[in-house]
């Protein structure tokens, strides 16, 4: 078993939350996604729906079909205010870019616990990148939008379950040169 100090101890755990949060905000901007497919077909039916009741409700007799198309203009035009008051497109995208400036930060955490593993570090030194790497990751909390339960879990279950960020030597190989494979 592999002796931790104090320091890699805790950039472990800033790196495992990192990871986390990082994949947290990818899955979220999925969900939001999901949601602006769903009103994006919604309020393409509802509009084919009042159009053609409309169109049809000229030409035949009856209220059917003029409620019908009320109806639908009605769900429409709440659908389009929800659209423009939520934007679920916009808020996807902020996940996105939450997610790509985490990026960077769980890659240098890892870089850090590899160099202070390798003691190419002194704790000081690993110290004060660790803070300099908690104040960057600050800042994109600070302005980054909030995730849900439900995203985490995901993120959980991405992680956990299917190993997302998790490659095996043989996967690596696939990708290298000859003389960077694993036992070459």
């Amino acid at each position: 078993m592999v002796d931790f100090t104090v320091l890699e101890d805790q950039v472990r755990e800033c790196f495992g939350r990192c990871v986390y949060t990082h994949k947290t905000h990818e899955k979220m901007a999925d969900r939001c996604a999901d949601t602006l497919r769903w009103y994006k077909m919604a309020q393409i039916a509802t509009s084919v729906i009042s159009a053609a009741g409309a169109s049809l409700a000229v030409f035949l007799p009856g209220c059917g079909l003029k409620v019908v198309a009320a109806l639908s203009a009605i769900a429409s035009a709440w659908i389009s205010i929800y659209m423009k008051s939520f934007d679920p497109g916009g808020t996807a995208q902020k996940h996105r870019d939450a997610a790509a400036s985490i990026w960077p930060i769980r890659e240098s955490y890892l870089s850090l616990l590899t160099d202070l593993r390798m003691k190419r570090i002194t704790d000081d030194e690993g110290a004060k990148r660790r803070d300099d790497l908690q104040a960057e990751l600050a800042a994109i909390y600070k302005g980054a939008p909030q995730t849900n339960g439900k995203a985490y879990s995901a993120a959980q279950t991405a992680l956990k379950k299917y190993e997302d960020y998790t490659f095996s030597d043989a996967e690596i190989d696939a990708f290298v040169p000859a003389g960077l494979k694993k036992g070459s």
